[in-house]
């Protein structure tokens, strides 16, 4: 085990704690890191990848091209929840272990969450925006009692979103492609078709993974199908939402809201920069000082405990 190379891809790795770090450093591997700050391109990552057994990586892309270009790669250890950016049939003919962490991301996810909810009902942001150009004007918010929350995906993060909001009596419906009935009965959450709960929900946040077997997008006739005035979230997926159609819906008034973490393409420089009725943030939600230090120690135990076994 000694004698493993380890390519640390991340380039933010270690920026809250030393504790990953200091894990690298007792297990007797040989590391290096990613020395860009910034996310490397595929290229790049064969260029510094290309004679390591080990890599804790970030959201950069593995695809088969990269995959065939590492051959003495043997494990990959995600730091976070997501392995959209993996080839996983290209990774299990390689044999090749993909590790991730999926727990730690579920309460920091699920904050954030709320924070737009609540910033979309009182119109937080907007308010603060409009005083910093000196204007006093002021504009009534809504209470969340009264109104539908649906959670489209109710896996780890759906799920604890669901649970804070039933604690602040919110009324929440679900939709999932396999739902977990006995838990929805316990936190007396109504579930629903996944068109049901679009058509229904006053405030719908999505919280889906991305399948290659069940490719899903919110579009055109998505958001058509919204009741007028409801207001959308999106801290899972960029690819999930079709962003001329929400620009459209938004700019036209028939969703009064939207708040998104994730983007198609990032940065994120588009239309929806210019409007009023927008929360926009740079894909932050796992993003707390704790939870990323959290996951970097256990991407890289995770990593360790592969070699060890």
């Amino acid at each position: 085990m000694k004698n493993k190379k380890i390519f640390v891809a991340m380039s933010t790795f270690g920026e809250y704690g030393q504790a990953p770090l200091k894990l690298l450093q007792e297990s007797g591997f040989s590391y290096s890191l990613n020395p860009l700050k910034r996310r490397p391109n595929p290229k790049e990552i064969v260029e510094m990848a290309k004679d390591c057994e080990g890599i804790i990586a970030g959201v950069e892309l593995y695809d088969a091209k990269v995959l065939d270009q590492l051959p003495k790669l043997q494990c990959l250890s995600r730091c976070g929840v997501g392995i959209d950016n993996i080839d996983l049939e290209k990774a299990k003919a390689k044999k090749i272990a993909v590790l991730n962490t999926p727990d730690v991301v579920v309460q920091p996810v699920a904050e954030l969450t709320l924070a737009m909810i609540f910033d979309l009902l009182r119109n937080v942001t907007a308010q603060t925006l409009r005083m910093k150009a000196k204007k006093w004007e002021k504009q009534a918010g809504s209470l969340l009692g009264g109104k539908k929350i649906g959670i489209l995906g109710l896996g780890r993060i759906g799920k604890r979103i669901a649970e804070l909001l039933r604690k602040l009596d919110a009324e929440v419906l679900g939709a999932d492609l396999y739902p977990d009935k006995a838990w929805a009965a316990t936190q007396g959450v109504t579930l629903l078709s996944i068109e049901e709960l679009i058509e229904t929900s006053d405030i719908l946040s999505i919280h889906l993974s991305v399948l290659k077997d069940n490719p899903f997008q919110l579009g055109k006739k998505e958001f058509l199908s919204m009741k007028k005035g409801a207001m959308l979230i999106n801290v899972s997926r960029g690819s999930l939402i079709d962003e001329d159609a929400l620009y459209e819906a938004l700019k036209s008034g028939h969703l009064s809201g939207a708040a998104l973490d994730v983007f198609q393409e990032e940065p994120y420089v588009g239309e929806l920069t210019g409007l009023d009725n927008v929360i926009l943030t740079p894909h932050i939600a796992t993003l707390t000082e704790q939870s990323r230090l959290q996951m970097e120690t256990e991407a890289v135990q995770n990593l360790i405990r592969y070699f060890q076994e």
